[in-house]
């Protein structure tokens, strides 16, 4: 029996798909997955098409997009193909293997301890992040205290996308007003647990940058993320969120 699911975005993962799936799947706790690929012309989602034959099944699961919609919008779709499944532990997780698929198992016993939210953190024992350049560190880091600071909650990880959820949080947020995308997305999230009351645990994780494919990181997101922090914060003080 499934012990949850893991949904994976992926745009252009080819070079990466094959061993982060074989590192999930080879984890004593049993996952199942769900990949959410926006129609990467890298031929990733015909791949794991071709793997769905290889692991038992059931077990991994494709949904095809039309096409390049974000990040937030991705794993929104996972989140209520999830919840119309009934998994009780929901998974977000990188494709790039930057997140360790063994932590996977960490966070779930995070939840079963009593968790609603579990998060693979960088930031909570210090910085744990392998390869980045400082710039990049600066950047993420910097950008947690700075959600800290404007909405007073104690999360040194705001950013993280590492995480694990109990259905009953996915089913308290409306996600259809979700509309964030990037840095700015994992913050809402993690934002409106909070603001519901739920019980949020970091865990801490070594982050170690990809090392094939290309990031999706950009300036238009991080911009995302200064402003949506603003927008999250009047839309609480105004009771609106």
């Amino acid at each position: 029996m499934s012990s949850g699911i893991v949904i994976i975005p992926t745009y252009n993962e080819i070079e990466n798909i094959d061993a982060v799936l074989q590192a999930v799947f080879a984890l004593s706790t049993p996952f199942d997955v769900l990949i959410v690929d926006d129609n990467s012309p890298d031929g990733t989602a015909a791949r794991v098409k071709q793997l769905q034959e290889t692991y038992p099944a059931g077990r991994l699961h494709l949904v095809v997009r039309a096409g390049k919609n974000g990040l937030g919008t991705a794993y929104v779709h996972g989140f209520k193909w999830a919840i119309e499944r009934r998994y009780d532990y929901i998974f977000e997780m990188d494709a790039d293997l930057s997140h360790n698929p063994a932590d996977l198992e960490r966070l779930h016993e995070a939840c079963l301890k009593g968790a609603d939210m579990s998060i693979g953190s960088r930031y909570v024992t210090g910085v744990n992040v392998v390869n980045w350049p400082l710039s990049r560190v600066l950047m993420s880091y910097f950008a947690s205290v700075y959600v800290r600071f404007i909405t007073r909650v104690d999360i040194r990880d705001a950013t993280a996308g590492f995480v694990c959820y109990k259905r009953k949080v996915l089913e308290s947020i409306n996600l259809d007003r979700i509309k964030f995308v990037g840095y700015a997305f994992q913050i809402e999230m993690k934002y409106r647990t909070w603001a519901n009351g739920f019980n949020i645990v970091e865990v801490p994780i070594i982050f170690t940058d990809r090392t094939k494919g290309v990031s999706k990181m950009s300036g238009a997101i991080f911009k995302e993320a200064i402003f949506g922090v603003l927008t999250l914060r009047i839309k609480k003080m105004l009771n609106r969120l």
